[in-house]
């Protein structure tokens, strides 16, 4: 576990005096997130929209649950952020499976929905507003909003509480939280890992000697999925979420470690495309139960009546 992991989820003594220490930053925070979420203008785009998002600071499986239930939709509209993208702005990802950006300019889970959906459309834009609006203009029929709990829209809020819950309840930076924890109340649906959905992992491709590489939030959680082929495992790589990698240092490990493939998660593959290794993938699906599938589709028909 990382030292940022270790502070949110089993703090040290030191680490929770610290935490103690900023807690007049953390409810300044708290106090300002709440009071922007609630009071911001109220916009109706007159369109479904979807909201997936969570009150923890990544690792809740935002994006393989938008990938669950968007595939439902055909001409749907996924619209991101783009996190640690090098570009910035509005930027159409994939047009209904055609994609036409690459990770470095819109971010590699933008990339990763891109190929997962292929009869969506993709949009990453910091300005939300402005990625719905050009998603209307395209003729989309419903949109699945990224991380959208905070803004002020009409939509079906989804928040998912993660079973690996932050050792303090408190607001950034004392804790991992971006609201206070009585926000999971407000969501329209709250769904529960373990409860309303789980995750199933698979290791596809796997080769006598493997090095683990992700660049994800709480890599740490990987390691239940781990058993039927750690022994095939040589070495682990564990850098920060959204991170692109450094080629050669990466390379140079997997030749020092005699590694035959690389093992990677869903998002972490756009990233290696010139990387010309054998990959080895941890294959994530969500199983989401069926009353949630049924709330979301409900939502969607009234909204288009």
């Amino acid at each position: 576990m990382r030292s940022i992991e270790r502070y949110f989820y089993a703090p040290t003594l030191a680490q929770k005096i610290l935490a103690f220490c900023l807690l007049p930053v953390s409810l300044l925070y708290c106090l300002i997130a709440t009071l922007k979420r609630k009071f911001s203008r109220f916009y109706d785009f007159e369109i479904p929209i979807i909201s997936v998002g969570n009150l923890v600071l990544g690792g809740s499986g935002k994006s393989p649950f938008v990938i669950e239930v968007a595939k439902d939709y055909p001409n749907s509209c996924v619209i991101l952020r783009g996190y640690k993208r090098k570009s910035k702005g509005l930027k159409i990802v994939s047009l209904q499976g055609k994609i036409q950006e690459n990770a470095i300019n819109v971010g590699d889970e933008a990339i990763m929905l891109a190929k997962a959906l292929p009869d969506s459309t993709i949009i990453v834009s910091e300005n939300r507003k402005q990625g719905i609006l050009e998603a209307k203009n395209r003729g989309c029929s419903v949109i699945f909003l990224d991380d959208g709990f905070r803004f002020c829209f009409k939509k079906l809020n989804i928040l998912l509480k993660p079973q690996l819950e932050p050792y303090f309840d408190f607001c950034i930076p004392s804790g991992a939280y971006r609201e206070r924890k009585g926000a999971y109340k407000e969501a329209d649906i709250l769904a529960i890992e373990g409860v309303d959905y789980e995750r199933k992992v698979s290791v596809v491709n796997p080769t006598q000697r493997m090095l683990l590489l992700t660049a994800i939030a709480n890599p740490s959680r990987l390691e239940k999925y781990l058993p039927n082929v750690a022994d095939n495992i040589v070495g682990k790589i564990f850098l920060k979420d959204h991170v692109f990698f450094d080629r050669e240092k990466i390379l140079q490990e997997y030749a020092k470690l005699n590694a035959t493939s690389l093992l990677v998660t869903q998002k972490d593959v756009p990233k290696l495309e010139d990387f010309n290794v054998p990959l080895s993938l941890l294959h994530l699906e969500l199983k989401i139960q069926p009353y949630i599938k049924e709330k979301i589709q409900n939502y969607i028909v009234c909204a288009q009546n």
